[in-house]
Formats: structure tokens, sequence, C-alpha cells
């Protein structure tokens, strides 16, 4: 972590009707949200004369929602938004301009929050997503789909703030991954522990395998303070459920990376396919296409 990373104190939660979550960025510290309760704060990972990077954890699938923002210009893009409105005042109170929306891939709990986004904005937010993540017959709207192949990047900005979205497809067709700024943003490519599920629609293991070996070249380029930010929040293998880890400790110690290399290793692997209702809505859509 660099010195400009801070880490937000668990609030004060009422104990009543609450289930427990893990949120710290550094140790296995609990909290709990309450149903009902209105969401916390975000939390700020890195704050500098460059740029702002906001992180809040939102809705029931514990999603990691990522704000970035460039100090120079003021302006902003989202990564993810599963609550519209929260990211507009959240923009708001700061005086940012909101005006972009990354999406990693167009899983409802990724792409939830655009269409609010899109109402309350109009035409001065524009949606990015991959044009690949059509094979999975999704039909959002955006206003540019990228083209590019799997395994390879376009440029992108925000305000002065220069990025990669490289086309890392596996859990889905068109799943993006964006790198730059000293953060590596993976959605539900890769986790901190481990790597996404592939068994759903449009998912495929061995090409999940593919770009995890493209994923962790790129990776070993990338200064190891690097700070990697997930789609999600899941317990490591040691209990700790951190929301942000260092490049250099992702490839040290990933369970999906480390198993790459060795056939046996990358089959075993429990958390590819799961056997839960939406791997059977999945194991149903393909029947139906074939």
């Amino acid at each position: 972590m660099s010195r400009a990373t801070r880490t937000a104190a668990p609030p004060r939660m009422r104990p009543a009707m609450c289930r427990e979550r893990f949120s710290s960025l550094e140790s296995p510290a609990v909290h709990t949200v309450c149903e009902g309760e209105a969401p916390m704060n975000p939390v700020t990972i890195i704050e500098n004369e460059r740029i702002v990077v906001l992180q809040a954890q939102l809705g029931e699938w514990d999603n990691l929602n990522h704000l970035i923002v460039c100090q120079q210009t003021n302006q902003a893009v989202i990564v993810d938004p599963f609550d519209g409105a929260y990211w507009q005042n959240t923009c708001a109170q700061h005086g940012w301009v909101l005006d972009q929306v990354w999406l990693t891939h167009s899983h409802w709990d990724h792409a939830k929050g655009v269409d609010a986004l899109k109402q309350a904005l109009g035409s001065s937010l524009r949606v990015h997503c991959h044009a690949f993540e059509r094979q999975r017959g999704w039909k959002g709207e955006v206003d540019e789909e990228w083209q590019h192949q799997p395994n390879s990047h376009v440029k992108l900005k925000c305000g002065s703030l220069e990025f990669e979205a490289h086309c890392t497809p596996g859990h889905t067709p068109g799943h993006t991954t964006f790198i730059g700024e000293g953060l590596v943003i993976s959605g539900d490519c890769l986790f901190l522990g481990r790597c996404g599920r592939t068994d759903l629609y449009g998912g495929d293991p061995e090409v999940q395998r593919s770009t995890l070996h493209y994923l962790r070249h790129q990776m070993q380029q990338l200064d190891e303070a690097t700070i990697v930010l997930p789609g999600h929040q899941y317990r490591l293998s040691d209990g700790q459920t951190p929301t942000t880890m260092a490049v250099g400790e992702v490839l040290r110690t990933n369970e999906a990376l480390l198993a790459l290399d060795d056939d046996e290793a990358w089959m075993n692997l429990p958390f590819l396919a799961f056997d839960d209702s939406m791997a059977e809505s999945a194991r149903r859509k393909r029947s139906q296409d074939s």
C-alpha cells in the first residue's frame, strides 16, 4: 500500500436484524450491515494531488464499486455501479463531474446502477462496455462498445488519468480489466485469493485459464505495490477478508494464478463452478441454444 492509502474504521451499527460482513482493507475486522440501513460512506483507497480512488461495498453480493477521480479536471468514472444514486450523490457532495461508466462485465450486480445514472445525467454520461458481452444475450444500452480482441487492450482516459482496458474473457465473453495509475481493477476475472466462476452463461474455464496467463504476465510488469481492486470481497484461505491487495502479494498467493501451470491443479479448483441455481439456469440456457 502507498502512504496515501487510507483505511476506514468500521462504523457503529445497530445489533438487531443484522448480517455479519467483513470489510477491512488490511485486517479481518468485523462490522455489521443491517437490513434497511443506509449505505456507508465510501472508503478512500488513494488520495493525492493527481487521483482519488473510492471504494464502496454495496448490495447483498458484497459488490465492490470503485470511483476514480481526476484531481486536475474533477472528472470522475464509476466502475460497475451497483447503486446509481449513491454514486451520483457522492460526486455531487464533492463537486466532481461523473461523466463515464466503465463496466467490467454485464452481470446484473455490476450494471444495476447504470439506468438510474443515465436517467439522472442523460447524455453527459457515457457508458462503456465490451461488445462481446452481447454474446451472452445482454441488451443493455451503452454509448461505446469496445471491439478489441481477447488478451489485448485499448487506451482510456478519465480527465488526465490514463488507463488500459484489457479484454479478459472467461467469466463472461467480454469481461474487461482496467490497468493504470497504480491500479488493477479486475472485476470478476480475478479476486484477491481466487478467480471468478466460469459456469455461468457465457463463461468458459479454458478461456479463463488463457486469460489468467495473460493477466498474470501483465501484472508481472507492474510495480509490486500496484493495488488490485476486485469486484467482490471473499474470504482468503488464511481467514482474512481484505478488499484490496498489492499486486506482488496477489501474484505470490492467489490460488488460481498458482494453479495455472498445472493441469490437475487447475481442474481441481473448487471455485470455477458451483452447484447452485445460477449454474442450473446457465445449463438450461446452453441447452436451449444447442
